[in-house]
């Protein structure tokens, strides 16, 4: 697999029967593939619909269905619409078991940036800064690095989404977790050494006296 497939792979292992899930644009919406089918969850869409979709093709195209990322789906069977007042409602009372989110950048203290570069011209923040103070549990699923610069650093220098609001920080690297406000490394991916994670993490961890190796 490759470096999106192994972290879509894992996120995907977080998900648990009943879940009520919010999954950012990109990256983090590949976790649905990789679920087990012994597993069943309710996907919510800040714009407004929960249940699970699919893709549209060109024989279900409705182009009035988009998702958050303006990608044309298909609600299956049981699904609903509501408006984005509803839709807030939700995020903001606390009702979504977890949000999977992609990530500029994360610190050592479980700060998050993931809507702004400096000088680069975008919409705006969307539902970024509600997901991740209603939501649960918050998860990052991102590449280790970017062009090669660390994304798992001391100190974020993008303008913040949010303070000390990441639970888990999965990469195609490794696993992390916030305890009690300490950032520790619990999982180590296929072929991957504490020495290579020590290279691209300048955010200060501790290694869990469990960690896992996948094999």
């Amino acid at each position: 697999m490759d470096a999106k497939e192994i972290i879509a792979a894992r996120v995907a292992r977080e998900f648990k029967n009943g879940d009520f899930v919010n999954l950012g644009i990109g990256l983090p919406t590949k976790a649905v593939g990789y679920m087990s089918k012994e597993i069943s969850i309710n996907l919510h869409s800040e714009n407004g619909f929960a249940g699970v979709w699919d893709s549209a093709t060109p024989e279900t195209l409705d182009k009035d269905v988009v998702d958050a990322g303006g990608a044309n789906v298909v609600l299956q069977e049981g699904g609903m619409f509501f408006d984005s007042v509803t839709s807030f409602e939700i995020i903001r009372g606390g009702h979504l078991d977890m949000t999977v989110l992609g990530a500029l950048e994360v610190d050592e203290e479980g700060n998050l940036a993931n809507w702004k570069i400096p000088g680069k011209l975008l919409p705006g923040m969307g539902g970024a800064m509600d997901l991740v103070n209603g939501s649960k549990k918050v998860i990052i699923s991102m590449l280790h690095t970017a062009k090669g610069n660390p994304k798992i650093l001391k100190k974020c220098t993008l303008p913040l989404t949010g303070k000390a609001v990441v639970d888990m920080i999965i990469t195609e690297l490794g696993v992390f977790e916030f305890r009690n406000g300490k950032l520790f490394l619990t999982e180590l991916m296929s072929n991957v050494t504490l020495e290579d994670i020590k290279k691209v993490t300048p955010a200060s961890y501790e290694v869990d006296l469990n960690l896992k190796e996948e094999v």
